[in-house]
C-alpha cells in the first residue's frame, strides 16, 4: 500500500481553484433554444443569456461507471437552466461538502444578448482541479462571453476514481474522464449553431488540469476536427516533477502514466478495499466496483488522478513524448504560466526550511550546486521564497515553455505570463501564484472580484487577447500591446501585469525561470 499512497497528493492538488436550430431567430436570443436532444430555456444574468445543466451524454451510472461516454436520452418539454451536479469528490473549497452524484455530466452555455449577424467562435472550457475535483458551475462566463463576443461552454467531466480508474482487461482505463471532455466537444460540434456558435470556430481551453487536458486533445487522434485553436493555461504536455519537489516525500512522476500501471494499481486498490466494498461470494471484481455505493468510492478517489495512455484511441501515447516528436494537431496556440506558480505548494515543507537540503533532495547532490549558484539564498528575502522560485522555474515555467517550444515549430504559438502580484485570490506572500488570473477571465462562483481600476483595465485586455485569439487565431487587436508568437529558440511572449505593477511588457520566459540550466539538468 505505501506506493499507492504516494499517489495520494497529486502534482496539481492546488487547483483552484469540452446541429440543432433555434427555436425562432439566427442566434440564441431568444429564451428557448432546440438542442439535438430536446428544448432548453436561459436565464438573463447582465447582458448575457445562460443555459445551465445541459446534458451532453448519459449518466454514467451503473453498468455505464467506466464506460465510455453514451449518448443523451432526449427529453421532452422544455428543460429549465439549473445548476448541475458536480462531479463526485471529496469536499474542497469549490465544492465544499463534496458529492456523490455521478450523474454529473452537464454543460452551461453562455451567450452574448445582443444579436450577431453571423455566428460566434465557442469557447470551451475545461476546469482545473487536479483531476479529482472541480466544476462547470464555478465559471460564471457572462463578462468573457459578452465583452469578448463569443459562446462560451463550460463542461463538467469524471474526475478521481471515476474518472482515471483501470482494471486489467477494462476497456478505456484511465481516459474516462478525457472521453468526457471530447463527448463534450463532440455536443459543441451537433449544437453551436443553435446557440448562434460556429461549429467551424471553437477554441478548447482550460488552466491546471484542464491545460494539461487540452494538451493531452492536441495530441489525440479522437479529438481530430473538434477544435481549430487552443488555450494552455498553467497546464501542458511536459508538465512533470522531481522527487520531493511538490511535497516531501513525493516520487518524480508525471500525469501520463502507461495504462498497465492504472491497470495494476485498479487491481492492488480493489484487492486492498475488497472488505469495504462489500463483495459478494463469486461476484466479479468488476461487478462488484460497479455495484459499490459512491460514497465509498469517493473517499478514495485520489487513488487516480493521473491519465493512462497507450490502451485507448484516446491517448494513444504520453502527450508528452506525442508533443516532443511533433505528433499534434496543427492548431494555433495560447499558453502561459502565472509568474509564482508554486508559492501555495510552500507550506508543506514548514516554516523552517532547510534550502540547501531541499534543492538537494530535489535535484541529488551532484547537481545541486548548479542550482544553488543560480538561485543563491541572498537574492531571495526567505527560504520559502527561494524555494518557491526553483519550484515554479523547475515544474511549471520551464515545462511549459517546452511544450510551447515544442509546438512553436509547426504552428503560431502565444506564451504569456500573468504577473499581477496582487490578485484578489492571492494570499498574503503568495504573489501570482496558481489560479490567480481566473477572476480576471470569469466571475468565480458568480462572484465580481474586487478589482482595481488598473486590475480592471488587464482583466478587459486579457479578455480581449484571449477571444480575438478564439475569433481568428491571433490576440492582437486595439488598446493593448502587440503579441507576437513565441520564436523556437526561446519562449517569448507577454508579461500581463496592471500598469502600477509595469504593465504589459515583452518577457522571454526561457531566460527569466533559468529553463536553460533546468533542460540541463533533467
Amino acid at each position: 500500500m505505501n506506493r499507492l499512497r504516494r499517489r495520494l497528493v497529486p502534482a496539481v492538488a492546488l487547483a483552484l481553484v469540452c446541429v440543432g436550430v433555434l427555436v425562432s431567430g439566427a442566434s440564441a436570443a431568444s429564451d428557448v433554444v432546440r438542442t439535438d436532444a430536446g428544448l432548453v430555456r436561459g436565464t438573463s444574468v447582465g447582458e448575457a443569456r445562460v443555459f445551465n445543466g445541459i446534458p451532453f451524454a448519459a449518466p454514467p451510472v451503473g453498468e455505464l461507471r467506466w464506460k465510455a461516454p453514451q449518448p443523451v436520452r432526449p427529453w421532452d418539454g422544455v428543460r429549465e437552466s439549473v445548476d448541475a451536479n458536480a462531479c463526485p469528490q471529496q469536499a474542497n473549497p469549490e465544492v465544499p461538502n463534496g458529492s456523490t452524484t455521478e450523474d454529473c455530466l452537464y454543460l452551461n452555455v453562455t451567450v452574448p444578448k445582443k444579436p450577431s449577424t453571423k455566428p460566434r467562435a465557442v469557447v470551451v472550457w475545461i476546469p482545473g482541479g487536479g483531476f479529482f475535483m472541480g466544476t462547470a458551475g464555478n465559471y460564471e462566463a457572462s463578462k468573457l462571453a459578452t465583452r469578448g463576443d463569443v459562446v462560451v461552454v463550460t463542461v463538467n467531466y469524471r474526475l478521481g476514481i471515476f474518472g482515471f480508474f483501470g482494471y486489467p482487461g477494462l476497456p478505456g482505463s484511465g481516459t474516462y474522464g478525457l472521453q468526457d471532455q471530447q463527448a463534450a466537444l463532440r455536443w459543441v460540434q451537433q449544437n453551436a449553431r443553435a446557440f448562434g456558435g460556429d461549429p467551424r470556430n471553437v477554441t478548447v481551453a482550460g488552466e491546471s488540469a484542464g491545460g494539461m487536458s487540452v494538451c493531452a486533445h492536441l495530441t489525440s487522434p479522437t479529438a481530430t476536427g473538434l477544435f481549430s485553436k487552443a488555450i494552455m493555461q498553467s497546464g501542458s504536455c511536459a508538465f512533470n516533477w522531481d522527487d520531493n519537489s511538490q511535497y516531501p516525500g513525493q516520487a518524480a512522476d508525471s500525469p501520463w502514466v502507461p495504462v498497465r500501471t492504472v491497470q495494476s494499481t485498479g487491481k492492488e486498490w480493489a484487492a486492498a478495499n475488497h472488505d469495504k466494498l462489500s463483495c459478494r461470494p463469486g461476484q466479479s471484481t468488476l461487478d462488484c466496483l460497479r455495484a459499490a455505493k459512491s460514497d465509498v468510492l469517493v473517499q478514495e478517489t485520489l487513488q487516480f488522478t493521473q491519465v493512462g495512455y497507450g490502451g485507448t484511441a484516446t491517448v494513444p501515447l504520453s502527450p508528452a513524448k506525442a508533443m516532443k516528436a511533433g505528433l499534434f494537431h496543427r492548431v494555433p496556440m495560447m499558453s502561459g504560466n502565472n509568474h509564482d506558480e508554486a508559492t501555495p505548494w510552500v507550506a508543506a515543507f514548514g516554516e523552517i526550511m532547510d534550502y540547501p537540503g531541499l534543492v538537494t533532495n530535489m535535484v541529488g547532490k551532484a547537481q545541486a550546486a548548479k542550482v544553488l549558484r543560480e538561485y543563491p539564498l541572498d537574492r531571495y528575502e526567505s527560504a520559502a521564497a527561494a524555494w518557491a522560485a526553483v519550484t515554479t522555474d523547475r515544474i511549471w515555467s520551464c515545462t511549459q515553455a517546452a511544450t510551447d517550444l515544442q509546438a512553436a515549430r509547426k504552428v503560431p504559438v502565444y506564451a504569456y505570463e500573468f504577473a499581477d502580484k496582487h490578485s484578489p485570490l492571492a494570499q498574503p506572500g503568495q504573489g501570482a501564484a496558481h489560479a490567480m488570473e481566473l477572476p480576471y477571465l470569469f466571475r468565480l462562483g458568480g462572484w465580481d472580484a474586487p478589482l482595481s481600476e488598473t486590475q480592471q483595465v488587464l482583466s478587459n485586455q486579457m479578455i480581449d487577447y484571449w477571444t480575438t485569439f478564439a475569433r481568428t487565431g491571433d490576440p492582437n487587436g486595439p488598446d493593448r500591446p502587440h503579441w507576437s508568437p513565441t520564436r523556437t529558440r526561446a519562449a517569448t511572449g507577454l508579461s500581463l501585469a496592471p500598469t502600477d505593477q509595469g504593465g504589459i511588457q515583452r518577457v522571454n520566459l526561457t531566460t527569466e525561470h533559468h529553463c536553460d540550466l533546468w533542460a540541463g539538468i533533467n
